[in-house]
């Protein structure tokens, strides 16, 4: 079953990072690294071609009360988001009983592969389970995109089916890894 989660008031904090809600000051960090061809790609929107673009997805962030920034301790920039959204298991009967969310995420190419990605998922599973009592969190990449297979595998997720997804942005279909994570302390 899905459940509103509104992250304006949460702040997750990590080694490295800190999560916290979007702001419009936030707008040129975000710009910086939603232009940068193959990002966006990778999870079926396409990159930013204008700062415009970015303010208005921006302003959809804040006011849809369910995106994480995720903020660099290092030099005080945002790298990244991560939101929290309707799941595919809320329309299949196995999982239809369950309180989940599906996680997504972006983070800016000039910070892969530095463990960063499996450290803000971490904390999201944590601030989930913990303190929104989730019953379960989903997430899926496309089978292409090796970097996110391994934030998943990384992070403890269980695969459970392939299906695909039609970008209409892209307007491509792409063979789509449908993972699950069950709060073993709620079942």
């Amino acid at each position: 079953m899905d459940i509103p989660i509104d992250v304006t008031k949460a702040t997750l904090e990590t080694d490295r990072l800190v999560l916290r809600a979007w702001q419009e000051t936030d707008v040129n960090d975000f710009y910086e690294y939603a232009s940068v061809e193959g990002v966006g790609e990778m999870a079926g929107w396409k990159h930013h071609d204008s700062i415009d673009v970015s303010k208005k997805i921006l302003q959809s962030f804040i006011a849809e009360k369910n995106v994480f920034a995720i903020m660099n301790k290092g030099d005080n920039k945002v790298i990244g988001s991560l939101g929290l959204h309707r799941s595919w298991a809320n329309d299949e009967n196995k999982y239809a009983h369950l309180k989940v969310k599906e996680i997504g995420y972006v983070l800016s190419k000039a910070y892969w592969g530095k463990g960063l990605m499996p450290e803000a998922v971490t904390a999201v599973i944590r601030f989930c389970f913990d303190e929104c009592n989730l019953d379960a969190l989903t997430v899926g990449h496309f089978s292409s995109n090796n970097q996110s297979k391994r934030v998943i595998e990384k992070c403890g997720f269980t695969f459970v089916k392939q299906s695909e997804y039609y970008s209409k942005q892209l307007q491509l279909t792409f063979d789509d890894m449908k993972y699950i994570l069950l709060n073993k302390a709620n079942l």
